[in-house]
């Protein structure tokens, strides 16, 4: 077997173990896999599962279903691919911050009953994605991919830029493989080939593609820093409201540029 060979076999390993780690979308997987690298192509995970949503809207819609029935069903399916994973993160960070006393706002996240606080976040969350989704009428597709793929992006870079809280837990060992700069680039490579594809195609959206690649950037990086600001740093938890925060408040931006 080839030097190519071998890290081409690893790479399709790597994806598979990030899909199956991250969604529940089934795979025909032969062999253990190793998980330990799941956060390396996680942007490549949220594109497919951005372009996954992006196919059923365009089935919805030429079925004739309405705008926003077809917003709702795209959040429900949204929901449905990753399992709830992220949203769950939502949830228990939100309580963990509602909580007056900083010390003890890990050890309310820690706890599996979602508070009035989660609930409320949750609420929020899904009708700010419902609503601006709503509001989208010109490049959907493209616009759910980016929303996916800056999302995890974030995840990426809080893994990378900030401390982990808990000596062990489900996200500890990201840091591991996330710990330099250069692991954020290939992520970052496919997002800018993402906007550069569409201003190919469509030379009148270069304002909609530097728009979504300097708000999906931005985004990303505020969020994962406002959590960081709050906590001291991040868990698994804040990795999964960096991605739904970032997906929800960059379609709002979107919803002014298409």
């Amino acid at each position: 077997m080839t030097n190519f060979q071998s890290w081409l076999q690893h790479l399709v390993s790597d994806l598979a173990a990030s899909v199956l780690f991250y969604t529940i979308i089934p795979l025909p997987v032969q062999g253990n896999l190793d998980f330990r690298r799941v956060a390396r192509l996680v942007p490549v995970v949220g594109l497919i599962i951005g372009g996954i949503l992006g196919l059923w809207d365009a089935g919805l819609n030429y079925l004739g279903v309405p705008v926003l029935t077809r917003s709702a069903l795209i959040v429900a399916v949204w929901i449905a691919i990753t399992g709830g994973l992220h949203l769950d993160g939502v949830m228990d960070t939100a309580d963990g911050l509602a909580v007056g006393e900083p010390q003890r706002r890990l050890e309310v996240m820690r706890d599996s009953a979602t508070g009035a606080f989660g609930a409320m976040a949750a609420i929020a969350l899904l009708l700010l994605k419902t609503t601006a989704l709503c509001e989208i009428n010109a490049e959907r597709w493209l616009i759910l991919m980016a929303a996916c793929g800056w999302g995890r992006w974030g995840q990426q870079l809080a893994i990378w830029r900030y401390p982990y809280l808990k000596p062990s837990g489900k996200g500890a060992f990201h840091k591991a493989v996330i710990c330099s700069y250069q692991d954020l680039l290939p992520g970052l490579s496919l997002l800018l080939a993402l906007s550069g594809l569409e201003i190919l195609l469509h030379k009148d959206k270069l304002l909609l593609a530097l728009g979504m690649t300097l708000a999906g950037g931005a985004i990303a990086f505020a969020t994962g820093a406002w959590f960081n600001h709050k906590l001291g740093g991040h868990t698994g938890d804040t990795y999964g409201a960096v991605v739904e925060w970032t997906e929800a408040l960059l379609l709002c931006v979107m919803t002014a540029l298409s």
